[in-house]
């Protein structure tokens, strides 16, 4: 089953706010800062975040991102490539997460990482990976000269910066070869990587689409760990945005009634009576995508999308959803003994919820 959508522009609003950490620009590092913080410099402000990865998929970095939406201007700092070692991942940002900060309106930062290192463990693997944060606190500076959206800057560092952070990239590695001693994978690849990138921006996208899509694929046929749903009925959805990149996401579970279709995230917690804030939040951010999709269609066939965020645990006793009554909700925390950071937490939730016209759905896994 083939979903489709379009989104042609982002209204939501965020409940579920952080009171993020401030650091002057003197004393910010961007290897020590938090995941996310706030970044003063004289009369500017930013909003920043960092990924650990290019990968989308390790250490919540749709959470980081989020957790600075509420927001004026706002960055997020990603590695252009990660390399663990020959025994190690080696991973490369993709289009579509830049597409996506764009559609966000965050500032991509392409960063490197120049120290590191060796893991005990492993003969040909690196830890603790550093990024050089005077390049980092120069592309901020860059930032607050800049005038245009977080969309131009993005195109632009991908067009016209990018085979000079690609060089940066390999000579680092180059270094903390030397100095460790570990074995890295094959530049050839970093080296192919970067050649599809000076081609042009827009191949860029269809290499990236096409790495999306088989990823796509993959997940389609996997169930996840931490997913306990009530039926097996995932499904493909593919989103095209005004930038002309496309998603290829995964649905958890779809479910269609007339002139509606049902697009539910599930998340899940075995030991806990509810899923962990962050696995929450990385759910929200498909919210934002859901909530903002037009021109659904099934196989061709038009319907209303209509975003679930289900929330699963073997813990608890009973179900509620963010529609339900305060009684009903005060029965809930009651009976599954929540504790007010958990009440207050889900009160947010829900509001977020309600004014986004989203539901949310707790119950037994």
């Amino acid at each position: 089953m083939q979903i489709n959508a379009t989104i042609t522009g982002l209204q939501y609003h965020i409940c579920l706010t952080n009171d993020l950490e401030i650091i002057r620009s003197k004393d910010f590092d961007i290897n020590t800062c938090p995941a996310s913080c706030i970044y003063v410099d004289n009369n500017v402000t930013y909003a920043i975040s960092k990924w650990v990865s290019p990968k989308r998929t390790r250490s919540y970095p749709y959470e980081r991102v989020y957790n600075t939406l509420v927001n004026g201007k706002k960055i997020t700092v990603i590695p252009v490539v990660k390399d663990e070692g020959f025994d190690g991942d080696r991973d490369f940002i993709q289009w579509d997460t830049v597409a996506m900060m764009s559609l966000l309106d965050v500032y991509v930062i392409l960063a490197y990482y120049d120290k590191a290192e060796k893991n005990k463990k492993y003969k040909h693997k690196i830890t603790k990976q550093a990024f050089d944060n005077q390049y980092v606190l120069n592309k901020i500076q860059e930032i607050s000269a800049y005038h245009s959206s977080a969309l131009h800057w993005n195109l632009q560092e991908l067009k016209e910066n990018f085979s000079e952070i690609i060089s940066k990239v390999k000579s680092s590695y180059a270094k903390i070869n030397k100095q460790t001693n570990v074995q890295m994978h094959n530049e050839k690849g970093i080296d192919e990587f970067a050649t599809m990138i000076s081609k042009s921006t827009e191949e860029f996208m269809e290499f990236s689409r096409q790495k999306a899509k088989e990823a796509q694929s993959r997940e389609f046929v996997t169930l996840q760990p931490k997913e306990a749903l009530a039926t097996l009925t995932k499904a493909k959805i593919t989103i095209t945005n005004y930038l002309g990149g496309q998603y290829f996401l995964t649905v958890d579970e779809i479910r269609i009634e007339e002139d509606n279709v049902f697009l539910i995230e599930g998340k899940h917690s075995k030991s806990s009576v509810l899923p962990s804030k962050s696995d929450i939040k990385d759910g929200l951010l498909k919210m934002i995508l859901y909530t903002n999709l037009k021109n659904t269609t099934i196989n061709g066939e038009s319907k209303n999308a209509k975003p679930i965020l289900l929330l699963t645990s073997s813990q608890l006793k009973s179900e509620l959803n963010s529609e339900e009554s305060k009684t009903a909700f005060e029965n809930f925390c009651k009976s599954n003994q929540l504790n007010n950071a958990q009440r207050n937490f889900l009160e947010a939730l829900f509001k977020e919820a309600r004014t986004n016209k989203f539901l949310v759905i707790l119950k037994k896994a």
